[in-house]
């Protein structure tokens, strides 16, 4: 069986990476919701690049 502070450490670290995936879905989705990401984008920058 574990010790507790074995447990205590793997704890700590999953729950770091929950915040940090719970921040960083946060991010994107507020950032879909304020226009700054699109799903459909138009392809005027490709052709901006492309056209030169």
């Amino acid at each position: 069986m574990a010790d507790r502070s074995g447990l205590k450490f793997v704890g700590f670290i999953f729950a770091t990476v929950t915040l940090a995936v719970m921040l960083t879905t946060g991010m994107v989705v507020k950032g879909y919701a304020d226009g700054l990401y699109t799903l459909e984008g138009n392809s005027d920058g490709l052709h901006e690049i492309t056209d030169r």
